[in-house]
């Protein structure tokens, strides 16, 4: 049976087109960029009749934030037409994401990832039907997982990641995985778009674990 999308997604792009939080003008690309990418924030209708989200542990073996926690995706190659068939392209290479199956939401702005001096584009997509994900490539991705929307916005598993270089941002713990970085930065600020984002405590920190911390971070002490 086909799960119609959700009504708070379709906010997420008024809501943007409106007023543009502070992340997307805090880490706009700058005029000059070489390598675009994008990435799949695919949402669908879990068994039990919620939702939940397609995240993944990237490969330890990428030069680029190795072993932490993303949506699938790469970059933007010549033969796209655009970030949103790159999305679409990379999530059934990476975890076997049929493209024709997602509903397309719409893309957010760009934002720009310093260490590896990428210009990213958010592409929302709701999944009406989802299909099986795994591990396509190895190389790329090393887990996939279905993550509980509820427990993303559960305010008890939401917390501040503080390092010793003086990095603050915020965390979550769900689906057995720690995000951080880019994709929680992402997560909360859909979140507030749409509307679910719940009270939770900014003052909680909590470290990031060192099997996930990348080098570039690793280093910035």
């Amino acid at each position: 049976m086909t799960a119609a999308r959700p009504d708070w997604m379709a906010r997420v792009l008024d809501t943007i087109a409106e007023d543009r939080p502070k992340a997307f003008s805090t880490f706009a690309p700058p005029d000059e960029v070489d390598r675009r990418s994008a990435v799949l924030m695919l949402f669908g209708p879990s068994d039990d009749g919620e939702t939940d989200v397609v995240l993944t542990a990237r490969s330890r073996s990428l030069r680029a934030h190795p072993g932490q926690v993303s949506f699938p995706g790469g970059r933007v190659d010549p033969t796209d037409s655009g970030p949103v068939d790159a999305a679409l392209r990379e999530a059934h290479e990476e975890v076997g994401v049929v493209p024709a199956s997602v509903d397309v939401v719409g893309a957010l702005p760009e934002l720009f990832l310093t260490p590896s001096g990428n210009a990213v584009t958010p592409v929302l997509g709701w999944w009406p039907v989802p299909g099986p994900v795994s591990v396509v490539d190895p190389g790329e991705v090393e887990r996939v997982e279905r993550v509980p929307l509820a427990e993303l916005l559960d305010p008890q598993r939401r917390f501040t990641v503080a390092h010793p270089s003086g990095y603050r941002g915020p965390g979550f713990e769900a689906g057995g995985l720690f995000v951080w970085g880019f994709t929680a930065l992402l997560l909360g600020a859909v979140f507030d778009l749409g509307g679910l984002t719940q009270p939770w405590d900014a003052t909680v920190e909590r470290p990031i674990p060192e099997h996930v911390l990348s080098d570039w971070m690793r280093n910035r002490t």
